[in-house]
């Protein structure tokens, strides 16, 4: 047996060449797991330390455990990744504030060989905007967009033949300040397209709000939409958001006040109306201020999973077939530091945790029937871990 020395010594190791990311591409993710498919794990990672992009892994679903392919793709602070409708491409968020010598973060695009796992570079492009933090593809694989966090703006990329992006073709800069002292400017957050693959929908953490646009997918373009957006309670922070199978409900995550907002989606109206908000916090809780991150649905639609970050742990409920409501099963630890990222693996048997602070992945159980979740202990070191995604 090694030492307590010799274990030290090869988690460094390990770490030294670690780094992992989101859950992207659905309707690909639904396929992957009808055909078997899903057992390479990209994760996307701040390139910090001894990380120096994306990560592969092979996956295993029958003894639930990751393998360390390798570096899949050398590019800074990679931390959100996004896969075309096919699995052909991958996009990455490249959030930093100054990119290839110009101001301003990054959206990065790589061929995929999730068999190898390797990504290919194919050119990278402006986000026009620092810090930026999410990207995301539209169902046809034409159109591309990013969120910038710190310079709280928006913009769309039109998809060229070899997957690559063109310069933006929409920029949206947005100003003003929410009540808490992170809304001190406009912080966009998420990008989301609609299931009608009609609009493109922008939370703004900073504004309390979602910027509702028209999206036409032949170029790219965004245009606002009337009613141009959908407002939260001030002081909340839309974060995250995730639409159910059914199309018709969305379920968007207030990271300022640790809450999970259901929302009505009306596709010929493209407007969001709020029909329940429910709180992550436990109980009781009396440590520091939460703050949520993220948040997954099963294929079926019949449960919700959310992670809040300073707690540490994962919440998750049953969704009303019949209106969509969430009724909150239960709170659970696991093992992890800073939930940034969670994704349900294609057997939605495992949930995978991102932990940034604690520089590893969790994994968890989960009973497909009750959706309840059980802690395994099984921790995979890597550095700074932000996004995962299955091919």
């Amino acid at each position: 047996m090694n030492s307590k020395a010799d274990r030290a010594v090869d988690r460094r190791k390990v770490l030294k060449g670690l780094a992992v990311a989101p859950l992207a591409a659905r309707g690909w993710w639904a396929e992957a797991a009808k055909t078997g498919g899903g057992n390479t794990l990209f994760v996307g990672t701040q390139t910090k330390e001894s990380s120096k992009g994306i990560y592969a892994y092979r996956w295993d679903a029958a003894k639930g455990e990751i393998a360390l392919i390798g570096l899949a793709a050398e590019t800074e602070s990679p931390t959100f990744l996004a896969l075309s409708p096919d699995a052909k491409y991958l996009y990455a968020a490249n959030e930093v504030d100054s990119f290839q010598g110009l101001k301003g973060g990054g959206v990065s695009s790589f061929v995929v060989d999730a068999k190898a796992g390797k990504l290919t570079a194919i050119n990278a492009v402006s986000a026009k905007g620092t810090g930026t933090c999410h990207v995301a593809v539209d169902k046809t694989g034409q159109a591309v967009f990013c969120a910038n966090y710190s310079g709280g703006s928006a913009a769309s990329f039109h998809v060229k033949a070899d997957g690559g992006l063109t310069e933006a073709v929409s920029f949206f800069q947005y100003s003003g300040h929410g009540p808490k002292p992170d809304q001190e400017a406009a912080h966009a957050h998420r990008a989301t397209v609609t299931p009608d693959n009609k609009y493109v929908l922008m939370n703004d953490l900073g504004l309390d709000c979602i910027h509702i646009y028209n999206l036409d997918a032949a170029t790219a373009k965004l245009t606002p939409h009337d009613p141009p957006e959908w407002k939260s309670e001030p002081g909340t922070g839309p974060r995250a958001l995730r639409f159910h199978p059914n199309g018709k409900w969305a379920y968007c995550v207030l990271e300022l006040s640790s809450e999970v907002a259901a929302l009505r989606w009306d596709p010929q109206a493209g407007s969001l109306t709020t029909v329940q908000t429910v709180s992550l916090i436990p109980e009781g809780y009396a440590g520091k201020n939460p703050h949520a991150s993220e948040i997954v649905l099963d294929r079926a639609g019949k449960f919700v999973y959310a992670a809040d970050r300073f707690d540490d742990v994962l919440v998750s409920f049953r969704v009303d077939p019949a209106t969509g409501k969430l009724t909150k099963l239960g709170s659970s630890k696991y093992g992890g530091k800073t939930p940034r990222h969670i994704a349900l693996d294609p057997t939605e048997r495992w949930m995978l945790v991102a932990n940034q602070d604690s520089d590893n992945i969790s994994l968890v159980k989960r009973d497909t029937k009750t959706g309840l979740l059980a802690e395994t202990g099984k921790e995979f070191p890597i550095v700074k871990p932000q996004c995962l995604v299955f091919v």
